[in-house]
């Protein structure tokens, strides 16, 4: 296949171009990895993708192929985990290409985001950073078409334009496809971005119309799909590990007699490793080397393994949860303060007081974590179903010794990552082991169990909020106190306070008309692994808040509506850095700013199409949520329906969503129906507790997740329209998660009068 013709890659930032500059004309070369730091404390504040390690690039060079045949390749540089990321991204390509879809084939990169920019799929980001970039992208390519179709003719090159995959020149009628121009185009130069030509949105094939199957629709249906755990090759060896139970805890002995004489073992090692400057290290562990999956399970069976004590060997949810409560009741470091909370409440003519408890809850994608690894000649090559390539590429060469050069990490589609996949521990532990065995190819399995009981669990916390209301029912007001152990436990010293990218999720950026207000967070330990989940922090938060909301409406004698639109205030746009919020998910406060406007919006059209105030028979009602995340505004209503056991049966859920312009509404609407369900599920099953520092679940039976019969029949998803592509884009994969809990305990209230305070709700309602 021919592709355009190899150019230098255009690093984004100028800033970091000179400096490039500065370092090659005194004879040196350097990794742009470093580069970032160096850099700080002479740049701008950069913000959206010019932040992100390694930035972005919008060259076709790195994203487009074209064939004599005239197939179009277009290269995904993020990973596909259920929502639509290889679908998505091509679409844009593809649109200002004017390639036709038929002709266009997907492909994934490996890690390398000096040729591809940041590779980190989180943070619902991937459109958001990657729409503009991929928009010149195929525009350049187009572009690199006409002209080798104006040279091909001798005719001027506006004389001449792509359609339908097929360059056509009008005054003549002649037309040349995309395969006879390629290698014509291939010679000539990337244009320069000032010079593009983008499309009008009236002029969009693709962006927007939500018309496109899923890429790899046809795959996943047939199981003909490559998932991380499917991977194969020659020669390979299986691998399960008996990793330590209790954070902190090394193996102190282990006795593999009877585990050496059962058929199929091949070996028995010991792992337990920590490199200096990586992100993200194995836990302590012994691993059972064998011919295929099962044996290694069994033989692990068979292994007696000695754990040493840990600091976090006490470990224990009921009392680590009296211990949260307990610096909850205190004051703690205050986020934020405005007017004066203590003289307002005092003067309140009724003060209301509310403590709200989540406790950790586990990733369970339904693919377990599993890499496969091999090192020949130096070289080390992964297959992994990874969000973080380059964190993979560069966590395995440190633990190997080698440089990244050297380490090829071939992402595969992930069966769900809801960010335990941003992690790479797994793929590190398939190459320490591949060097144990000289370099073999050794794949790692994580079974169920280990995936519960040794998870990035999402943080535990409690939320504890006061709020005084007027004679006229008005919140006059409001004290937060949310305590959680903190993701920055696991790259340095325990902080023991929520980080400055958490408390900006739904806690310090509250964005109420609320005159008096002070948000504080006391510390918290981290006793166990607590990392990256589908929304984070915004799912304590948010539960808490919009919970809480619904209690003041009803002490205020108010509808729940109403309470929470005057509540918003009128429409204004907040400038985050003034709530305290210094990291507004690493966007623009200018270019982001929060629209209190478009809250307003989705409040009252989720409200609207779900019928808010209808007759409902008894034991039924609605409930309400609305929350700001990853710039992008959601509302929820959810319909329930009890019965005089306590049986709940969920009808309906609407779900009101403005992320601004949608590159793939189809893809859209499905992450939402995706979010009320996990929703669901986290709100009424989801919880991993701890004994003597050990997770106590281990297996569906006792992690339940929603199943279909327990899904609502009815999910309606109401995508705010926007016409402006001007409008800059929000995340879709994760906003939808955090109202849905609220909304669902609220409906119980409206159904039953018992108030739910904590999660999960499982037997909390047989009381009913």
């Amino acid at each position: 296949m021919s592709g355009l013709a190899p150019m230098a890659m255009e690093i984004a930032n100028p800033a970091r171009r000179r400096f490039l500059r500065q370092l090659n004309a005194l004879g040196g070369l350097v990794l742009v990895v470093g580069v970032t730091d160096v850099l700080k404390a002479e740049e701008v504040k950069q913000y959206g993708a010019d932040a992100m390690a390694h930035g972005w690039t919008d060259s076709p060079v790195a994203f487009v192929a074209i064939g004599t045949d005239g197939v179009v390749t277009i290269v995904v540089h993020r990973s596909e985990m259920g929502q639509g990321v290889r679908t998505s991204l091509p679409l844009v390509v593809a649109d200002k290409l004017e390639a036709d879809w038929n002709r266009v084939r997907i492909s994934q990169a490996p890690a390398d985001e000096q040729k591809y920019g940041n590779q980190d799929t989180d943070g619902s980001r991937s459109a958001r950073h990657f729409f503009e970039p991929m928009r010149r992208c195929g525009a350049a390519a187009r572009t690199m078409l006409e002209q080798a179709a104006a040279r091909a003719w001798g005719v001027p090159v506006a004389e001449v334009h792509a359609v339908n995959h097929q360059v056509i020149h009008a005054p003549s009628a002649r037309a040349l496809g995309y395969g006879a121009l390629a290698l014509r185009a291939a010679r000539l130069s990337v244009p320069p971005r000032d010079s593009l030509r983008l499309k009008s949105p009236s002029q969009f094939r693709y962006i927007g119309k939500g018309e496109m199957p899923l890429a790899d629709g046809w795959d996943i249906a047939t199981g003909n799909a490559h998932y991380g755990i499917d991977s194969r090759t020659d020669g390979m060896l299986f691998a399960v590990i008996a990793r330590s139970p209790v954070l902190g805890a090394d193996i102190a002995s282990f006795d593999s007699t009877e585990v050496d004489k059962i058929p199929g073992v091949i070996r028995v090692v010991k792992l337990q490793v920590a490199v200096a400057g990586a992100k993200f290290h194995p836990l302590p562990g012994v691993a059972v080397i064998a011919t295929d999956t099962w044996v290694a399970i069994k033989a692990r069976d068979a292994l007696k393994v000695q754990w040493g004590d840990s600091a976090n060997s006490g470990y224990d949810s009921d009392s680590y949860r009296a211990q949260l409560e307990q610096a909850a009741r205190k004051p703690g470091r205050v986020l934020r303060s405005s007017g004066d909370f203590d003289g307002a409440l005092a003067s309140a003519s009724r003060k209301l007081e509310a403590e709200y408890y989540l406790p950790h809850i586990a990733h369970a994608t339904m693919e377990p974590p599993a890499a496969l690894a091999r090192i020949d000649n130096g070289r080390c090559e992964v297959w992994a179903p990874t969000q973080a390539p380059q964190a993979t590429r560069d966590d395995v060469a440190m633990h190997l010794g080698l440089s990244p050069d050297n380490v090829t990490v071939h992402v595969t589609l992930l069966g769900g990552g809801f960010g335990r996949k941003s992690k790479p521990d797994f793929a590190i532990e398939a190459a320490l082991l591949s060097r144990e065995m000289d370099g073999k190819p050794v794949k790692v399995i994580w079974t169920r169990e280990d995936d519960l009981q040794h998870d990035y669990y999402h943080t535990v916390s409690v939320e504890h909020l006061q709020a005084g209301l007027d004679t006229q029912g008005k919140v006059i007001a409001w004290l937060h106190r949310s305590v959680a152990p903190s993701i920055a436990a696991l790259f340095g010293p325990d902080p023991k306070h929520e980080a400055a990218f958490e408390v900006a999720m739904g806690l310090v950026n509250l964005p109420y008309d609320i005159p008096n207000l002070r948000i504080e967070n006391p510390e918290a330990a981290a006793h166990t692994r607590v990392g990256w989940f589908r929304s984070v922090s915004n799912i304590p938060h948010a539960f808490a808040v919009q919970s809480f909301v619904a209690e003041l409406a009803a002490a205020a004698g108010r509808d729940h509506r109403d309470f929470l639109l005057e509540l918003i205030g009128p429409p204004r746009l907040i400038d985050p850095t003034a709530q305290g919020d210094a990291w507004n998910y690493g966007e623009s406060p200018k270019r982001y700013p929060v629209d209190t406007g478009r809250l307003r919006r989705v409040v009252e059209t989720v409200t609207r199409e779900a019928h808010w105030g209808r007759g409902l028979s008894k034991g039924s009602g609605l409930g309400l949520a609305a929350h700001y995340s990853f710039v992008s505004y959601t509302a929820a209503v959810v319909e329930v329906a009890l019965n005089e056991q306590g049986e709940m049966h969920i009808p309906r859920v609407d779900v009101a969503f403005d992320c601004g312009p949608q590159v793939n509404p189809e893809r859209v609407r499905s992450q939402l129906e995706g979010a009320v369900v996990m929703g669901l599920s986290l709100a009424l099953m989801g919880e991993i507790t701890f004994k003597q520092g050990r997770a106590q679940q281990g297996n569906f039976h006792n992690y339940r997740v929603l199943r279909m019969n327990e899904a609502p029949p009815e999910i309606h998803v109401h995508l705010l329209p926007s016409e402006d592509w001007s409008v800059p884009l929000g995340g879709a994969g994760e906003p939808g998660v955090p109202p849905i809990a609220p909304a669902l305990c609220n409906a119980i209230f409206a159904a039953t009068g018992k108030r739910i305070r904590q999660l999960p709700i499982k037997g909390q309602l047989s009381k009913v």
